[in-house]
């Protein structure tokens, strides 16, 4: 089975959870490209001097120094480049000069002829013609127990509200957002654990769920879970008066 997969050059996380992705997938499927698009951590397209502005404004000198470190240090190492973890298994990197939904971008995608796509902190909503590009359909990664915590940043979400459990579910991604039937689902506790724990801990658990989503598909073995939008929750980037109740309780970044 042919697979590609539609992520952001996201620094901190993604290099290392590629690669783990790369050694734990079924023997029978092959990536056989991805996409890498601009990061984009608020959800919307920013130039970078806007991204660190949000981020200084939002969560605090403290935490704007311990990730511009990580992400200076991210610049340093080649382990932690996007491009050198495809170039080490041998995955075509896929550039778009258009929005994902763009038929110029549909058909870069089409000349691999996936039978499935794979969306890893992607940051656009797709339409039709890429929701139907691959007959086997779209999967897409989300760090939360849906329906609930739909939206962005969910670790954060669920440690301000003082959840006991979280969870990360790989699902059909359809026209909604975050609201496709789901194929795995994997509940996890989040314990005394930092935001930048919980993220590793999910996305971990995230990789293996996907590579365990692909062999269901690849058996046709998959027992779809009702993502109910009757008990959908959604929360959008945090603003500050949300980051100063997340230290106030008690909880930590790192």
């Amino acid at each position: 089975m042919k697979i590609v997969i539609i992520t952001q050059d996201e620094p901190f996380y993604l290099a290392d959870n590629l690669s783990y992705l790369m050694e734990i997938m079924p023997k029978h499927s092959k990536i056989v490209g991805c996409v890498v698009n601009d990061v984009s951590p608020f959800g919307k397209r920013e130039n970078f001097i806007q991204k660190a502005e949000k981020t200084y404004d939002i969560f605090g000198l403290k935490f704007f120094i311990h990730y511009s470190l990580k992400f200076i240090k991210s610049k340093l190492q080649s382990s932690k480049k996007i491009s050198n973890i495809l170039n080490d298994f041998c995955i075509d990197k896929i550039v778009l000069n258009k929005h994902i939904n763009h038929p110029e971008s549909v058909q870069s995608m089409k000349k691999y002829d996936p039978d499935l796509l794979i969306s890893i902190l992607g940051n656009q909503i797709f339409k039709e013609p890429i929701i139907n590009l691959a007959p086997k359909g779209c999967l897409n990664l989300h760090t939360a127990l849906l329906p609930k915590y739909r939206g962005l940043m969910p670790t954060f979400w669920v440690m301000k509200n003082d959840e006991e459990y979280t969870g990360v579910s790989v699902f059909f991604v359809d026209k909604g957002i975050d609201s496709g039937p789901i194929v795995v689902q994997e509940k996890v506790k989040i314990g005394n654990k930092t935001q930048e724990e919980l993220i590793k801990h999910t996305k971990k658990i995230g990789m293996e769920s996907i590579a365990k989503a692909v062999d269901l598909i690849e058996k046709d073995q998959v027992k779809l879970i009702t993502n109910n939008d009757a008990e959908k929750t959604y929360y959008s980037f945090p603003e500050r008066k949300d980051v100063i109740d997340f230290v106030s309780k008690g909880k930590r970044f790192f």
